[in-house]
């Protein structure tokens, strides 16, 4: 990297640097760090094992190929826009106080017309090679996740991240979609685990980086309420979560496989969330409180739910 990295950590660079600017390499990194790819990583882990559910087999390759790089670039512009509109609280927080329009490796307007660019291209993409439905579902959760949750929700209520993690399940419909050119009780069922799946995975997060939070006037749930009232929301949120996890057997959509990973993986999810609570209702706090245990066992259990999602129609 070069001097920006020098410049105080919160501070936000003009649109113009110096003559010399970064190297080629360090801003193309820059632009790939504005799409969030670790984020988009999970939110392919949810598309593709969908797609094999949806076809009951192997789908076609191609379409995966197509499904993939269309989810990649729309969740990415969405990811960059979203960066455009809280570079102000982004420059503020520990956590995000290194991301590109902060540090000034990439312009305000830069950021804003490669999100954009993402945005239209990605609708195109899904449209002209996997079906039109998966484009307006792909353009659906960009908007959502930028207008309702970036602009309208985030600063303005403790349920921003219940209701704007609506975007985050929008990929479970879009990779059945992107098969079938239609939406069937299946998706909309795994559609609703990531919505009840979604509080519970972020709060722990937000419980350790509330302060951040509460410095820029975020009222994350841990900013406006004691460990105690957020840890009893992400037990009722966790068996619910469970509870629809499993509907998908007596529906007849999946088999003994699904059912007994979803089992499995669920009673250790309960576990992990009841252990959170019994240490939050004990007063206990920093490190002790162990909070991020269950952010991180949130993402084994995603993977191995859907991985589950795969894997059934061949054992079935």
């Amino acid at each position: 990297m070069t001097a920006v990295e020098s410049r105080p950590a919160g501070s936000i660079a003009p649109d113009q640097g110096t003559h010399s600017g970064p190297p080629a390499m360090a801003r193309v990194k820059a632009f790939v760090a504005l799409t969030k790819p670790r984020i988009i990583e999970l939110l392919l882990t949810t598309t593709i094992p969908v797609m094999f559910l949806a076809a009951q087999g192997v789908p076609d390759l191609l379409l995966v190929l197509y499904t993939c790089v269309g989810g990649y670039l729309s969740a990415g512009g969405a990811n960059a826009l979203n960066m455009y509109i809280d570079r102000d609280i982004d420059a503020l927080m520990d956590r995000t106080a290194q991301r590109p329009l902060v540090t000034g490796v990439v312009s305000p307007r830069a950021g804003l017309v490669f999100g954009l660019t993402l945005a239209v291209g990605s609708t195109l993409w899904f449209g002209l090679l996997v079906n039109w439905l998966s484009a307006a579902l792909s353009l659906g959760a960009l908007l959502f996740y930028v207008v309702v949750y970036t602009m309208l929700l985030k600063r303005r209520t403790a349920q921003n991240i219940v209701w704007g993690g609506i975007a985050g399940c929008m990929p479970v419909l879009i990779g059945w979609s992107s098969v079938t050119n239609e939406v069937s009780w299946a998706a909309v069922i795994l559609f609703l685990v990531i919505f009840f799946w979604t509080p519970p995975h972020y709060w722990p997060l937000s419980m350790k980086v509330k302060d951040d939070y509460a410095r820029v006037g975020v009222p994350m749930l841990p900013v406006v309420a004691s460990n105690r009232v957020v840890a009893r929301q992400i037990v009722w949120y966790s068996w619910v979560m469970v509870g629809v996890s499993l509907a998908l057997w007596p529906l007849g959509y999946v088999g003994w496989f699904y059912t007994t990973a979803a089992l499995a993986a669920g009673g250790w999810w309960l576990w992990e969330a009841h252990a959170l609570q019994a240490r939050a209702k004990a007063g206990v706090t920093g490190p002790k409180l162990k909070e991020m245990r269950l952010f991180h066992w949130s993402i084994v259990y995603v993977t191995i739910l859907f991985s589950a999602v795969a894997i059934d129609p061949f054992l079935r």
